[in-house]
C-alpha cells in the first residue's frame, strides 16, 4: 500500500470514527480520544504491514565470490574510450 493511500484510508477511517462519536453525544474529550486512539492503532497497524513486506520480500541469490577484489576484476577502460564523442583530442 503506498503512503498516500494509506493517508486517504486513514482520513476517512478517522471522520468517521469522528462522525460516530459526535452523532453518540460524546464529549469533545471522548471525541478527542477516539481519534486518537484510532490513528494510533492504524499507524500501529501499517508499521507491521510494511515490517511484514519487507520480510517476506525474496532475497537475491548469493553469488559466487572470486579471490579477487572487485577493482582487480573490473576491466580498465582505454584513455580514448573516456572522451566524450565529437570532443577534440
Amino acid at each position: 500500500m503506498t503512503l498516500p493511500k494509506f493517508i486517504l484510508g486513514l482520513a476517512i477511517v478517522i471522520a468517521i470514527v469522528f462522525l460516530w462519536s459526535y452523532f453518540d453525544a460524546a464529549s469533545w474529550g471522548t471525541i478527542l480520544l477516539r481519534v486518537v486512539i484510532c490513528a494510533v492503532i492504524l499507524q500501529i497497524g501499517y508499521f507491521l504491514a510494511v515490517v511484514a513486506m519487507v520480510t517476506r520480500a525474496p532475497r537475491p541469490a548469493a553469488t559466487p565470490t572470486s579471490s579477487k577484489s572487485p577493482a582487480e576484476a573490473a576491466p580498465v577502460p582505454q584513455a580514448d574510450e573516456l572522451t566524450p564523442k565529437g570532443s577534440p583530442q
